[in-house]
């Protein structure tokens, strides 16, 4: 176990020393191409700036005003029929907005019923096993300039909806 401590202490520099040094045997000029990347990318964080703010701002006023709690109350019966407690729905339908107003909820969550709970687990597992997606395809589809998104929420919505399924399915194996 010490020598993974120690192991994953030099990965990260070990890496950047190999990218540094692959760039000077190919001959491209790193620092120059670093920093027009790093240009580039505070580009990009401009661009997105305000649509993050949009959706915390939006997740905030849901999460205010109620509309979470009710949420769960609604779905609550057919979410625990097939092994969701009804508290998770909100993280839920947080999650595919914000992943880190989502944290805020995973905290309540773990306060309430302790992160070692079948609730806790489930969450746990919940937030590595599905996607921000609407965060995440106006983000990146605004940063590539995408118009034409055809089947892309389908698709990610059914990923999440795997993810989701997979998680319960996990999570009442490991209990």
């Amino acid at each position: 176990m010490n020598a993974l401590a120690h192991l994953s202490d030099i990965v990260i520099p070990i890496l950047i020393f190999f990218i540094v040094g692959y760039g000077f045997v190919s001959r491209v000029k790193v620092y120059e191409t670093f920093l027009k990347g790093a240009k580039d990318g505070l580009k990009i964080v401009v661009d997105i700036v305000p649509t993050l703010i949009g959706l915390l701002v939006a997740v905030g006023m849901l999460r205010a005003s109620g509309f979470f709690e009710m949420l769960g109350t609604l779905l609550g019966p057919a979410a625990a029929a097939v092994g969701l407690p009804a508290q998770l729905m909100p993280l839920l339908v947080v999650k595919l907005f914000s992943s880190s107003a989502a944290t805020g909820l995973v905290l309540d969550i773990f306060r309430t019923s302790g992160p070692d709970s079948y609730a806790g687990m489930l969450t746990s597992i919940l937030m590595s096993c599905t996607e921000t997606v609407f965060y995440t395809m106006s983000v990146y589809f605004l940063a590539a300039k995408v118009t034409k998104t055809r089947f892309t929420l389908t698709g990610a919505l059914l990923a999440t909806l795997a993810g989701t399924v997979m998680s319960v399915l996990l999570t009442g194996w490991m209990v």
